[in-house]
């Protein structure tokens, strides 16, 4: 008997209604088309990783795969809606019936549905963020620990220390002993609380949005019959951004696959920077251990970059200790190398900035096609300074405005009132700060202060003489009577207010650590000025949208160059991109550099944020640096920084980049 053999129809063979090889790159085109068993596409920054999702959805459903057998999980449900959008509008109306949507609405789908098997009714209720920790605040009050003579962590932090653990799969003691160590005393009753907070959701039937991821995987992994009903449903299986699920997010995707095993999981080892949010490197790395038939596609050809650029970030990543090695290269035209230069301080570095960006406008690059990245917030205080005396106006990302942080707002109160008397809201702002004090007695203080045409003396008026906080308005008293001194600077009345203003601060703000580099920056700042009222101009003044009016076109007027922590900037790009304090203790920070898988999240956070870059990329180190500890700055001087490890240590950094020497015009000095 003659045998007659039947050939399985590449993309190019079928009469398909897209043109797959036409549309995609040769990577691409294998990891859209490869649609049997598991598949591991490592997508190099800029690389079409959305729109390879989008043509393998469209692909399956070419193939008659019933829309509903898809499945694509994603981590917001703007993405999953844009992807499905896009997807019907290249094919047609069958791509927006896949099944796509984040890990946490395809768990509460899924829970309605088999509810009962984790203990819970189908009409269990959601509560968010701001409700979990309302219930956590019930809980504290039931236990009087709000009532302790020693401090006691607030409710949003107690948030944190649970969710935390939930979601990197570690116990309260390793979270707390390493984000809040002043609070180990009270470890004890955290853990009560802990279990308090589980107990009363099951019992009034609401989850928060951990119960959700949490509550799934039990149910798959307890249910051999659920399981197996539910992955035999859903026969393709793709993840997006998987570098950056947690542990129970890779393990959900792996139990939802075991029966067909097609999944496809999408994501770049070198851009796995969420660790703090419980994001687990090891999730895509281990990948292929999980699932041993695993393809690896690659895909390097970058739509983003210019070839000098993407040869300094290869360059970065080379380094890793652990990745997927991958080249990324583009046919983007554009011969301009990086610019690397060294600046006497930050001051010069902001200088430099507020500079470079005006030439860039006037030749004709957008103030939003241009971005100043950095490692923490507090990093762009100067900055913003700086930009605010140029009447540059821009928007931040991660993390408030220097002028707008509440702390920064507190230590500005003592200024202002020194500075004007008869600023009510200042001194609403600053007595409320006073224990003792709430909002009834700031206005009676204040009003006192006012009908005393703003003297001091009404701090003191003898009506508050028998009150509990007569002692606090005594030294408040004092404080500003003595900053009152013509022999002080700005910067001496700043220090004394800081001084003054720290234990408030500190019972004020569970994550004090973590504000008092704003603290620091507005000092170093401060030593610029000899002028009090002026410097309080620079800080709160915020350019108006119509700053430029009738100088420039009324649609540049809304134009805003962007501000952001790199974390904050990750899918994004920008025509120009600036990356400012590459010098060690700034990035990588201080609190990294002891522990080797910080440091290697470090330089995956470099090379996130050089690849951000289009054409034109500045990298910035200033010679003279804060002095740092912790992970916050020291104001109690500055220091000669060292260039950042991650500069350090390419070897042909010289030749991949271009240097640029700054020099000082003698007509208008710096």
């Amino acid at each position: 008997m003659k045998k007659y053999k039947l050939k399985k129809t590449a993309a190019g063979d079928k009469n398909y209604i897209i043109d797959y090889p036409a549309e995609l790159n040769p990577q691409q085109l294998q990891a859209v088309t490869n649609v049997n068993g598991p598949q591991l596409v490592i997508a190099g920054a800029g690389s079409g990783k959305t729109r390879t999702l989008i043509f393998r959805v469209a692909y399956l459903v070419e193939n008659n795969v019933t829309p509903g057998a898809i499945l694509l999980l994603t981590f917001t449900r703007k993405a999953a809606q844009e992807m499905m959008r896009r997807a019907s509008f290249i094919l047609d109306d069958r791509c927006s019936r896949v099944a796509g949507g984040t890990f946490h609405s395809f768990a509460n789908f899924t829970l309605r549905k088999h509810s009962t098997f984790v203990k819970y009714q189908p009409n269990f209720t959601i509560v968010d963020r701001s409700d979990a920790e309302d219930i956590i605040n019930i809980i504290r009050a039931d236990l009087e620990l709000n009532k302790k003579e020693r401090r006691f962590p607030r409710k949003n932090t107690i948030m944190n220390l649970i969710s935390k653990s939930i979601n990197k799969c570690i116990p309260i003691d390793e979270v707390l002993f390493e984000d809040y160590p002043h609070f180990e005393a009270e470890l004890d009753e955290i853990k009560k609380i802990s279990n308090l907070y589980r107990e009363y959701k099951q019992q009034k039937q609401v989850m928060d949005y951990d119960d959700l991821l949490v509550y799934l995987r039990d149910l798959l992994k307890d249910n051999d019959t659920i399981r197996e009903k539910i992955a035999e449903n859903y026969r393709y299986i793709m993840v997006d951004e998987f570098q950056d699920t947690n542990k129970i997010q890779a393990e959900i995707a792996a139990l939802l696959a075991c029966k067909h095993q097609n999944i496809m999981v999408v994501g770049d080892d070198s851009q796995s920077i969420y660790s703090f949010r419980g994001a687990n490197f090891r999730n895509i790395m281990d990948f292929p251990t999980m699932f041993p038939d695993t393809t690896i596609t690659t895909l390097e050809q970058n739509y983003r970059s210019t070839r000098p650029i993407l040869e300094l970030t290869n360059a970065i990543i080379e380094n890793a200790q652990e990745k997927y090695s991958k080249k990324l290269f583009s046919d983007i035209p554009g011969q301009d190398k990086p610019v690397y230069l060294k600046t006497m301080d930050e001051a010069e570095q902001a200088f430099f900035i507020g500079q470079r960006i005006l030439e860039l406008r006037e030749e004709g690059i957008p103030l939003n096609k241009i971005a100043v990245l950095f490692r923490a917030s507090w990093h762009a205080s100067d900055l913003e300074i700086e930009l605010q005396s140029r009447n540059i106006p821009y928007n931040k990302f991660g993390g408030l405005k220097f002028a707008e942080a509440a702390h920064i707002k507190d230590a500005l109160a003592f200024l202002r009132v020194l500075h004007n008397p008869f600023d009510d809201i200042a001194w609403l702002r600053l007595l409320s700060l006073l224990e003792g004090i709430g909002p009834t007695w700031a206005r009676r203080i204040t009003g006192k202060i006012l009908e005393k045409s703003g003297d001091l003396l009404g701090l003191i008026a003898g009506e508050f003489v028998k009150k509990k906080f007569f002692k606090n308005l005594q030294d408040l008293y004092k404080l500003l009577s003595a900053l009152r001194s013509p022999a002080l600077s700005p910067a001496d009345k700043l220090e004394k207010v800081i001084e003054f203003y720290t234990p408030i601060f500190q019972l004020q703000y569970d994550d004090f650590t973590r504000r008092q580099g704003d603290l620091n920056s507005m000092l170093r700042i401060s030593q610029r000025y000899t002028s009090l009222e002026q410097m309080i101009t620079d800080i709160v003044l915020d350019p108006p949208e119509a700053s430029q009016a009738g100088v420039e076109p009324a649609d540049k007027d809304k134009e805003k160059l962007v501000l952001s922590t790199i974390h904050s900037a990750k899918g994004l790009e920008w025509h120009a991109v600036f990356i400012i304090h590459l010098t060690d203790g700034f990035f990588p920070s201080t609190r990294s550099i002891e522990k080797e898988e910080e440091i290697e999240e470090e330089r995956r956070l470099f090379y996130v944020a050089a690849t951000r870059a289009q054409r034109n990329l500045y990298l910035i180190t200033p010679e003279i640096e804060p002095r740092t500890w912790g992970h916050y700055g020291d104001p109690s001087g500055y220091m000669f920084s060292e260039q950042s490890r991650f500069i350090t240590e390419i070897g042909n950094f010289e030749e991949l980049t271009e240097s640029w020497a700054l020099e000082v015009d003698a007509a208008d000095p710096f």
